[in-house]
């Protein structure tokens, strides 16, 4: 396999994959849904040796994950009241949304900036659902998309 080649990807049904990597699948889902606390526990529950897990758990993703937007920025304006901010990040963390960095300006005229860098993959709900979200939460006088990445 050349460099070129480990950078491409392929649509497969799942039915003709092999075990070891639906295997790989349902495993990587019981740790992501905390069903399992380890891999151990994820591999001997789905029947997979570990060495096949850790083979393929980071060549193997859902279809909807790989093409989702994966890192988005928001800019916040929030009022200067103790705990929005923490309202905010807890609202992102309810629908699986990972910051990933914070930035806040010192407030002026009560109101402080805040940028957000959000890891998307695993969100349950769109941008334009956590964006709106945001929106109608107390405090936050602003919520707009920067970036995709």
């Amino acid at each position: 396999m050349t460099k070129k080649d480990d950078e491409l990807y392929y649509l497969v049904r799942a039915d003709i994959l092999p075990d070891a990597i639906l295997k790989t699948i349902e495993a990587k889902k019981l740790l992501h849904n905390h069903e399992v606390g380890t891999v151990n526990e994820a591999v001997k529950m789905v029947g997979l040796s570990r060495s096949a897990f850790y083979k393929y758990k980071e060549g193997i993703f859902p279809f909807n994950a790989m093409m989702r937007e994966k890192i988005i920025t928001i800019g916040l304006d929030l009022e200067h009241r103790s705990g929005i901010l923490s309202k905010v990040l807890s609202n992102i963390a309810q629908v699986k949304g990972n910051v990933l960095t914070i930035n806040q300006s010192i407030p002026l005229q009560e109101i402080a900036n805040v940028i957000l860098s959000i890891d998307t993959v695993y969100m349950e709900i769109s941008v334009t659902n956590l964006l709106d979200d945001l929106k109608a939460m107390d405090g936050v006088r602003k919520a707009q998309l920067i970036g995709r990445g």
